[in-house]
């Protein structure tokens, strides 16, 4: 007689589950119901209402139905010509480094800041001395410098630093994130000298007549040269993590990326968390270079957030960036640095047999590897990594991450569909540095960077990425160059690895939900997932794909909160 009733109570808890909201007395009402037909799901459905309570999507459906669960407390969010849409995620980028930025000298140049010639770098660096009252002998340290878009073409050396102040030590860092010049007394303060070496998986650049160094620092030599910790109280740093929280959210962004970081600044960033959460998820990975094997074996993924930071797994850096000419080649590039050799292909920034090492035993303990590739050698060594792990065995559901995957090639892609390994683009490239790529690559090559239609054509998930602080996280704008490809001077850069606006949202909400194990939670607006979700202005697929870049976020919500409203809204 139990068991029947079980059985009976079951089935009526599935048929209740399966009635809409017209269909049974309300007990419980909306916090929140959007309703409007620029309703996108991302899981094909086809809606024109959505209800939220607390931080979750409680039904989805018609608005006649929907609005049964409006109450006095519900407010009502009609979108007329906005669009509804999950919320952004940030496939890959560094929070902590966007948070810590913002007190820097920035060094950009447009459409990000106003940096075009090496003297606009000297009198920036002069402005922000005499401005902020820099004592003599206190660093000063910028980022974001272009050499592909200076006019000089170069980057700014130890003379050009100079200008700016021999009183104060400079260290200015490429936008790229792998090189960086300092002046000559940077130099002197680093023993940085003719006699210095080179370590390994860096460069350290001299003068073409001697040995003497010319101030421009590429891959791991930049750890000779100061950092800006110094530059930035603790109290300090943890406030503009907060703010950059609000920075993202203001991109659409629900759930952030915080790449390269230490296990003791986890652990310092959750117990902040657990004091205050954030308010929107800080998906953290451990950089895994410089940890020991038994460091290394003591880092685990967190099944749970806490205040809504978690550690997703453990990140590589395996080789250097394009735009930086240091992404590792099996081809010479077209064009390299200054004073390098016709066979030019750059080098791994870590012993690709380390990275063999050690992969093994991460996914054997279900840790997510994220591996930054930007070459097609280091992008090979990567994938052979993952083929000697799961060697001989059935292919688990690791989901290891390409991170950039630049100049991956049409076969390394069909390695990778059979791997089960996720590039992540760092599409953004093409309108950044296109034009520069095609000097590097030569056409061909530089025509399949980022290659998203080739990849959908397989099949296989993907993502796309700001980099930021590289580039801001401008979410749109980077739907739009994925959709686009088109460079600074107006040249469209393989056209035919351009991806739909729909292939393209994919990337940022569904594609990169799978990619954090997080499928089941976000990415789509459907009943029972977290109410992530973002109204844009306008509906972009309704919109010439040209203006894509200038489709405004009007409000983000996280976990069922407003964390963000345009001026307009």
């Amino acid at each position: 007689m139990i068991k029947c009733k079980i059985v009976l109570f079951v089935i009526m808890g599935v048929i209740l589950a399966a009635c809409s909201p017209v269909e049974r007395e309300v007990t419980e009402f909306a916090d929140l119901i959007f309703f409007g037909d620029n309703i996108i799901t991302m899981d094909n459905s086809k809606v024109t209402a959505v209800a939220v309570r607390g931080d979750r999507i409680v039904a989805t459906g018609d608005q006649a139905e929907i609005i049964q669960l409006q109450d006095d407390s519900t407010r009502l969010v009609e979108l007329g010509d906005r669009a509804l849409l999950p919320g952004f995620i940030d496939a890959h980028g560094h929070f902590g480094a966007v948070a810590t930025s913002s007190a820097l000298l920035d060094l950009s140049s447009p459409p990000v800041g106003t940096v075009e010639t090496i003297d606009d770098i000297v009198t920036a660096i002069q402005n922000w001395i005499e401005n902020n009252d820099v004592p003599d002998g206190q660093l000063i340290y910028g980022f974001g410098y272009d050499d592909s878009l200076l006019a000089e073409q170069r980057h700014p050396n130890r003379d050009d630093l100079d200008r700016a102040s021999t009183s104060h030590p400079i260290v200015i860092r490429h936008v790229s994130g792998h090189l960086n010049a300092a002046n000559s007394m940077a130099l002197a303060q680093s023993r940085i000298t003719a006699e210095s070496q080179s370590p390994q998986g860096g460069v350290i650049r001299r003068r073409s007549d001697s040995d003497e160094p010319i101030g421009v620092m590429e891959e791991t030599a930049m750890g000779l040269l100061p950092g800006y910790g110094a530059l930035i109280s603790e109290e300090q740093g943890w406030q503009l993590r907060r703010d950059a929280a609000e920075i993202y959210s203001s991109y659409g962004i629900t759930t952030i990326q915080d790449s390269n970081v230490s296990v003791a600044y986890v652990n310092a960033l959750k117990a902040r968390a657990r004091e205050e959460a954030f308010p929107v998820d800080i998906v953290a990975y451990i950089m895994g270079n410089p940890l020991s094997d038994i460091e290394l074996g003591q880092v685990s993924q967190d099944a749970e957030y806490v205040g809504g930071v978690r550690i997703g797994g453990v990140k590589f850096i395996l080789d250097g960036s394009p735009q930086g000419r240091t992404a590792w080649m099996s081809q010479p590039y077209n064009e390299g640095p200054p004073g390098v050799d016709a066979d030019y292909v750059a080098y791994p920034s870590y012993d690709p047999e380390a990275y063999h090492a050690r992969v093994d035993s991460l996914l054997e303990r279900h840790v997510p590897v994220l591996a930054h590739a930007n070459g097609d050698q280091a992008i090979e060594r990567m994938i052979d990594g993952i083929a000697d792990a799961v060697e001989g065995e059935a292919i688990p559901d690791h989901r290891s991450v390409i991170i950039h995957a630049q100049l991956i090639r049409a076969d390394q892609l069909d390695r990778v569909k059979e791997l089960g390994i996720i590039p992540s683009y760092y599409s953004a490239h093409p309108f950044f540095w296109g034009d520069w790529h095609r000097l590097s690559f030569g056409d061909e090559r530089a025509g399949f960077i980022s290659p998203v239609r080739a990849t959908i054509n397989r099949d296989i998930p993907f993502t796309v990425h700001n980099d930021s602080p590289i580039v801001p996280p401008d979410m749109m704008r980077l739907v739009s160059i994925t959709v686009n490809r088109q460079t600074r001077s107006g040249y469209i850069l393989g056209p035919e690895q351009r991806a739909t606006v729909m292939e393209a949202l994919y990337a940022i909400t569904q594609g990169a939900a799978y990619q954090y194990f997080e499928e089941d939670e976000k990415g789509s607006i459907t009943s029972g997932k977290r109410a992530d979700l973002v109204i844009l202005e306008t509906n972009p697929l309704a919109v010439d794909p040209a203006q894509l870049a200038d489709v405004k976020i009007a409000e983000t919500f996280a976990r069922g909160v407003s964390v963000y409203r345009g001026e307009t809204n």
